[in-house]
């Protein structure tokens, strides 16, 4: 039986309109009330998601958990309770801040409590808006960060060749760095080893959960570390073309048409 279900956030669950259908939220309360949890698994940080917890019945809830930064951060969501950090180093996020400045990108830096954001264009402003608050920043350095936790970095452009090409001209940057993509617009810089999957991984542990006992859901590649992991790795129908042949099912169901509650019906509910 599946206990766990990891499940992204933007563009799996979370329709193109920014709404939750009235189909997956019950279809997730029915899982909740067959025991079995329901993990929001987002590249965004807990603060960000605390209205969609709200919407599940899952804010402030005790046993109740979330992995956010793509895996940097656990968190129960009883009295928003850090339970798992891992980040990078200042001195790396510095470096890529400074590369990135090279290139046509917005770039953010991310702490445990804020997202700061450098060439904050206004696609980008529109694409954030109601996901998640951001602090625009001018100048050519993050030295004003130093000393705080810093969770992960990332280069936004709509252009993904655009990014993939960056990726070949940095290696000299990121030979211990965990690289993955998201929402068709970021490259985003976690930690070696620090990811979705390892995220998932350590929860169930956590839990006494086997991994066979999981089930991770997603869209986009910062997704497939937990989609392999996961004892049933799905993608929804709008899974970037490339990552369809890693999954071990593909919804019939967009993230606009209820993938999540074809999931639960499916294969936990059935």
């Amino acid at each position: 039986m599946f206990k766990i279900i990891a499940c992204d956030l933007d563009e799996t669950l979370i329709r193109l309109d920014r709404t939750i259908s009235k189909e997956d939220k019950e279809a997730i309360l029915k899982a909740k009330q067959a025991g079995v949890k329901f993990v929001p698994a987002t590249g965004r940080g807990y603060i960000s998601v605390e209205n969609t917890l709200k919407e599940l019945g899952l804010f402030n809830e005790e046993n109740e958990y979330v992995i956010s930064y793509n895996g940097g951060a656990i968190t129960e969501n009883k009295g928003n309770k850090l339970i798992h950090y891992q980040g990078i180093s200042f001195e790396k996020a510095s470096a890529l801040y400074k590369r990135g400045l090279q290139y046509d990108v917005c770039v953010h830096v991310y702490t445990k409590d804020m997202i700061y954001a450098y060439n904050l264009i206004p696609e980008e402003i529109e694409y954030l808006k109601g996901r998640q608050a951001v602090t625009e920043i001018f100048s050519k350095d993050i030295e004003f960060l130093k000393g705080q936790d810093i969770v992960k970095c990332i280069y936004m452009n709509t252009d993904y060749e655009y990014l993939k090409q960056i990726e070949n001209e940095i290696q000299d940057l990121i030979d211990d760095i965990d690289v993955s993509y998201s929402s068709n617009r970021y490259m985003e810089f976690n930690q070696k080893g620090v990811n979705k999957g390892t995220g998932l991984e350590t929860l169930a542990k956590l839990l006494h959960v086997d991994l066979k006992d999981t089930i991770a859901i997603g869209d986009n590649f910062n997704d497939l570390s937990m989609i392999k992991k996961a004892g049933l790795g799905i993608g929804v129908a709008n899974t970037v073309e490339d990552m369809k042949p890693e999954c071990d099912y593909i919804t019939k169901s967009t993230c606009d048409e209820n993938a999540i509650s074809e999931v639960i019906y499916t294969f936990v509910l059935k």
